[in-house]
């Protein structure tokens, strides 16, 4: 039977990143995603719930000051962009503190915190690889697939990410970005450039050739580079 899960967060793209990651679980199921904390406790009331994935900052009421009104919560974790609730969250027991943004590995990591006591771990991060991410783009949460990527671009706070035939340019930092993707399939090649390996049609010591462009591998990241190119190839 699967674990039936509610998601809490009043950011859509925030739901949609939980959401995917759940339904990329074979044991984990999506019984409802609410906006507030009122909207979960009427859920909760009526249904029994295994994992309650809970944001903290909502409007009327914290996800924090909500938890502390249930007198038999699910088991909860806690899914936000504030690192300085995180003692609060676990002298409330909840079983994580997810920091977002957070990767699919530690997602699992924290599912599988729940399910340890009872249970063996519902899947392993190797057997279940998250393959995509949504981006905010004009308003719209853009489904973009790992495989599809060609190279990301940093530009200050935002991203370009370059695809075969267009590119998105989305609100994101490059180095946050960088932890969200698979790290056996991207390498950081410049303070401004990450690749995907499986792209790079042609290298040399100071460059990488994707697509029709050249760019640049900056010292400090060079070491790592082929470092990890030779990990592939060996």
């Amino acid at each position: 039977m699967k674990l039936k899960c509610v998601i809490v967060d009043d950011e859509p793209i925030a739901q949609n990143i939980v959401k995917g990651f759940v339904e990329d679980v074979p044991d984990l199921e999506v019984f409802a995603i609410c906006d507030n904390a009122m909207d979960a406790l009427k859920i909760l009331q009526q249904h029994t719930i295994d994992i309650l994935f809970l944001d903290i900052e909502m409007p009327k009421i914290s996800g924090l000051s909500f938890l502390k009104t249930l007198n038999h919560p699910p088991a909860t974790i806690i899914t936000t962009a504030y690192r300085e609730f995180a003692l609060e969250g676990y002298e409330l027991d909840v079983a994580d503190y997810l920091l977002k943004p957070f990767s699919f590995e530690r997602f699992l990591k924290a599912v599988n915190k729940v399910t340890r006591s009872v249970e063996t771990p519902v899947v392993e991060a190797t057997a279940c690889k998250k393959t995509y991410e949504y981006f905010k783009v004009d308003r719209k949460n853009i489904r973009i697939d790992y495989d599809d990527i060609i190279y990301i671009e940093g530009l200050s706070n935002y991203v370009k990410i370059h695809l075969k035939d267009k590119h998105f340019v989305v609100y994101h930092k490059l180095i946050d970005l960088q932890k969200l993707l698979p790290k056996e399939d991207f390498v950081r090649i410049h303070k401004s450039y990450i690749v995907a390996f499986d792209k790079i049609k042609a290298y040399g010591t100071d460059y990488v050739d994707v697509l029709d462009t050249q760019l640049s591998i900056g010292n400090t990241y060079k070491e790592n580079f082929m470092r990890m190119l030779s990990q592939r190839h060996s």
